[in-house]
């Protein structure tokens, strides 16, 4: 979108130190002066969801959701354009996850983002997202020592993050730390099951809940969440029939992620789910692509390298205008410059 705004026409005036003004000079400053100016700047800054008419969400909503047994949706995001879309799109809330580390930042796995790293990726999601409820994905190393640790990073995600609560990974053993942060004003979203940045310790990316004595344990960790203040959970990479027994268990929602339809609700990484990846990419088995980002980018910026090297590209309608006396004086003044 253009944008106008008013510039006052400077004036002009003559003194004995700095010499008369000529018409010439004075006529080539206004013309650069218009008094109703186009912003023609190579970026616009995206805005906010100007069309997004939808009331926030917040926890009373979620609840509401619960109750009347209409699935809640959630969707990662990881920057400023994800966030948006997100938003836009109609999810309820919206995840800063730290699988970012590998879709956004190329490392390895999520045991690697740093904090200050999140926060980053937090705030620009946050400036984004006007509707959903936005969650924070506390980080590897920045809760696990202490519940007071666990407050503090918490706490950073509420202020420098600017997200609405924080998600962190774990089951009975981190009950103590989302009491002290839930306690403090703080909702959090708890994550059981397959919890990534626990990946070396389990052995890989490997489905949990298979044995029943597994199931169980996942069963205990619910609901030690759930008394601790959870105001959700995510169940992760577990059998749909245990992931809907877990939930039968619960009067918090359940949040998917390879867990069948029987959660309350569900949760993708976005990259996944709109194929915004190369060719090769590993995919877990639970993830559905629905579009196909990657391909139709790498398609549109083929077309524009030919474009650009056969020179179709800028056509005159991607070019602005100058007024033919003002071409005209221009290049008498080059024509000047070379004799």
């Amino acid at each position: 979108m253009s944008k106008s705004f008013t510039f006052l026409r400077p004036s002009f005036t003559s003194s004995a130190s700095s010499g008369p003004i000529h018409v010439a000079n004075m006529r080539g400053l206004l013309s650069c002066l218009p008094l109703r100016h186009t912003r023609h700047s190579s970026h616009f800054p995206l805005r906010s969801n100007r069309g997004n008419e939808r009331k926030k969400i917040t926890l009373d909503t979620l609840n509401k959701l619960y109750k009347r047994g209409e699935p809640i949706l959630a969707l990662t995001a990881h920057d400023f354009p994800s966030g948006h879309v997100a938003d836009m799109a109609g999810m309820e809330i919206v995840l800063v996850g730290d699988s970012l580390a590998m879709v956004a930042m190329g490392l390895e796995d999520t045991s690697e983002v740093l904090i200050e790293e999140m926060l980053v990726h937090c705030r620009s999601v946050s400036r984004a997202v006007k509707t959903a409820f936005t969650v924070g994905d506390l980080p590897m190393g920045s809760y696990e020592i202490s519940p007071n640790q666990a407050l503090t990073s918490a706490i950073r995600f509420i202020k420098e993050g600017r997200v609405k609560a924080v998600k962190l990974e774990g089951g009975q053993e981190m009950a103590p730390s989302v009491n002290k942060i839930s306690a403090a004003g703080i909702p959090v979203l708890g994550h059981i099951g397959l919890t990534p940045q626990r990946v070396n310790s389990l052995g890989g990316f490997r489905v949990q809940g298979k044995s029943s004595e597994c199931a169980l344990k996942i069963l205990h960790d619910a609901l030690a969440l759930q008394k601790a203040g959870c105001f959700a959970i995510v169940i992760e990479a577990v059998p749909a029939q245990v992931a809907t027994l877990i939930t039968k268990e619960l009067s918090v929602p359940t949040i998917g992620i390879g867990a069948g339809s029987g959660c309350s609700g569900q949760i993708v990484v976005q990259v996944d789910m709109t194929g915004n990846f190369p060719p090769g990419r590993y995919v877990p088995k639970f993830v559905k692509t629905y579009c196909n980002v990657w391909g139709e980018s790498l398609r549109g910026i083929e077309t524009y390298r030919e474009e650009a090297k056969s020179r179709k590209y800028p056509a005159l309608e991607h070019t602005y205008p100058i007024s033919e006396e003002e071409l005209a004086i221009f290049e008498r003044e080059i024509a000047k410059k070379r004799q």
